[in-house]
């Protein structure tokens, strides 16, 4: 179709979130016409986000700025379950307290992107377990399973994939989708919702709302996705050495999160930038165009605006400056992601593989080990040789801390306690 009509869908079309979209062109005139309710769901199967999830919570931040109204979902209920889309195996299944406390976890991230409140265009979250909660099994199968061909949800890749491998798929899992689409009927009914968004890989569960809507309350519902995001070399966006890169501050710092962003391969920051921050397309297309050395400018760029962000303008220019003292000084910023180790232990000495995992610049002794060995891991600024080597506190620097670094961009600090 042509560059769509609306504010909201001209922008997601020309900053590239939309994958696919159930019915664009109606979408797009209910978007001029009226003010659009949205939703995206997010299960609680850990303590915070990763940047796997940002595509989605950038989504209802645009939502939200052009004038519509967005829906956080938390999944209470369905977090019980776990969903099955594009996984070898089940979830681990988590209890009701592990549930809450995964979700006091989660609500705080969505602030930094989204206003909350009562007003119009005010986002509001929302708990699927207020309404999952209450359901009578033999009701509801009579009510809405009827509605769900089997034959159909064999067919969405979600699950296609799994019985392909020959990974058992249990009923529970399988019961999933057809809870996800329940949710969308529920919010189209409280809440006025007429569209749900998400990742690519919900493109079948988002499906099977929008159908169900039409079925039972004869409701025009709409579903929109986002593409799956890779890096120009093909990995998964978010993934790193190090693990997932976690939104919450707890699980990550910001300069861990700020250097992610920072060491964004040359091929990816345009479409970074459009996806990941608010610059105006035009200086976009300027930095993208940068080349050799200059492309690093674009980096910092992008670190510090989706820094800013996620964890606010202060802690981005924080990240930032103690990039430049420790890369550009070679100084020890004082906001390097510290760790701090006994200092009986560190008397006696901790063996280099330990201290570069328990710092995080690793994922585990055999990859710390392997790091050692290949020649890209250093204390003080000084080449480890041996993996094994105990570190103690005669490494200690004048400022009281050991440096580690893995390469020339992850350093952590050790301090005595």
């Amino acid at each position: 179709m042509t560059t769509p009509a609306s504010d909201f869908l001209r922008t997601m079309t020309e900053r590239g979130y939309i994958h696919q979209c159930t019915d664009l062109e109606a979408l797009d005139k209910l978007a001029q016409s009226e003010r659009v309710v949205a939703y995206v769901g997010y299960d609680c199967t850990a303590d915070s986000l990763h940047v796997g999830h940002l595509l989605s919570i950038m989504m209802l931040r645009v939502l939200q700025q052009k004038g519509h109204k967005p829906i956080v979902l938390m999944g209470g209920g369905t977090t019980r379950v776990g969903d099955p889309s594009f996984r070898d195996e089940s979830r681990p299944l988590l209890t009701d307290s592990e549930i809450r406390r995964n979700m006091d976890s989660l609500k705080g991230v969505f602030a930094q992107f989204l206003t909350f409140g009562d007003g119009p265009t005010d986002a509001v979250m929302v708990n699927n377990a207020d309404w999952l909660d209450q359901l009578s099994y033999i009701d509801f199968l009579r009510d809405y399973g009827r509605h769900f061909s089997v034959n159909r949800m064999l067919s969405f890749d979600s699950v296609k994939l799994r019985l392909e491998r020959e990974q058992p798929l249990t009923f529970l899992e399988f019961n999933y989708m057809i809870l996800q689409a329940y949710d969308f009927l529920e919010l189209s009914r409280r809440h006025g919702c007429r569209l749900q968004m998400g990742g690519s890989d919900q493109w079948g569960n988002i499906v099977n709302g929008v159908e169900l809507g039409r079925r039972v309350d004869q409701r025009e519902l709409f579903g929109l996705t986002t593409p799956l995001l890779t890096t120009a070399s093909g990995q998964k966006m978010g993934k790193t050495a190090a693990g997932a890169v976690w939104l919450n501050e707890e699980r990550l710092s910001a300069y861990d999160y700020w250097q992610f962003w920072r060491n964004t391969e040359d091929a990816d920051v345009g479409r970074f930038l459009r996806l990941f921050t608010e610059l105006p397309l035009a200086e976009i297309e300027r930095l993208e165009k940068l080349q050799g050395a200059e492309i690093n400018e674009a980096k910092k760029i992008l670190a510090d605006a989706a820094t800013a962000l996620c964890r606010g303008e202060e802690e981005a220019r924080r990240a930032a400056e103690t990039a430049r003292r420790t890369f550009e000084e070679g100084a020890l910023g004082a906001d390097l992601p510290t760790i701090e180790i006994a200092r009986d232990r560190l008397e006696a000495g901790v063996p280099a593989y330990e201290l570069f995992r328990e710092a995080g610049l690793s994922t585990s002794n055999g990859e710390a080990r392997r790091l050692i060995k290949g020649g890209g891991a250093r204390v003080n600024d000084e080449r480890l040789e041996d993996e094994a080597e105990k570190i103690t506190l005669a490494r200690l620097s004048a400022e009281g801390v050991i440096k580690l670094s893995a390469g020339r961009k992850r350093h952590a600090l050790v301090q005595p306690r």
